[in-house]
């Protein structure tokens, strides 16, 4: 028996599906998407984020099958750059309060039309490029208005595997998933 998305997370429509074939690129938002959305401040004004190694595992696979990554994200942090770093996600834009012009760009340098894109994100600060992407997909603890508006919800929250599932999905719906070999770093 091959499980599908269906069998490992929840249901899908044949239209998500059909979308999630044609990605090429990846964008996701960071604080909500990547982490769980708090962000940690020491004394000394250190700033710390928890990142799950599942999603570490999903990016990896993506980039091996030859899926682009990107982020997008309004804040600025060392933690992220060097992250997305070992991940090998060579499309790192952050602190961008407007995310459409880092999109535009993504889009003309990779050559992709909008369709081929897939954003995830957690809050209405990413709608206004996931109305313009061919997959837009809200976390599952995502405002839930973005949740309304999205194509897709995951079943799991920001931090804690939600851009994993993704991988998954776009994996399994283009027939590449299982052929990753590598860890999570």
């Amino acid at each position: 028996m091959t499980l599908g998305y269906r069998e490992l997370y929840q249901p899908l429509s044949a239209e998500v599906e059909e979308k999630a074939r044609q990605i090429k690129l990846l964008i996701c938002d960071v604080d909500g998407v990547f982490s769980d959305g708090r962000i940690y401040l020491g004394n000394d004004g250190e700033e710390l984020k928890a990142f799950h190694t599942r999603d570490g595992y999903g990016v990896k696979a993506l980039r091996q099958a030859g899926i682009e990554v990107a982020i997008i994200t309004g804040r600025r942090s060392l933690i992220v750059e060097k992250r997305m770093q070992a991940l090998t996600v060579q499309h790192i834009f952050q602190g961008q309060e407007d995310k459409m012009p880092a999109y535009q760009q993504l889009k003309q340098q990779l050559k992709l039309e909008d369709q081929q894109i897939a954003y995830i994100g957690d809050d209405l600060s990413d709608w206004a490029v996931m109305q313009h992407v061919g997959l837009s997909v809200a976390v599952a603890d995502a405002h839930p208005l973005l949740r309304h508006q999205a194509a897709m919800t995951t079943s799991l929250p920001g931090g804690f595997g939600a851009v994993r599932e993704l991988c998954d999905l776009l994996l399994l719906s283009q027939h590449k998933f299982g052929n990753f070999s590598g860890s999570s770093t």
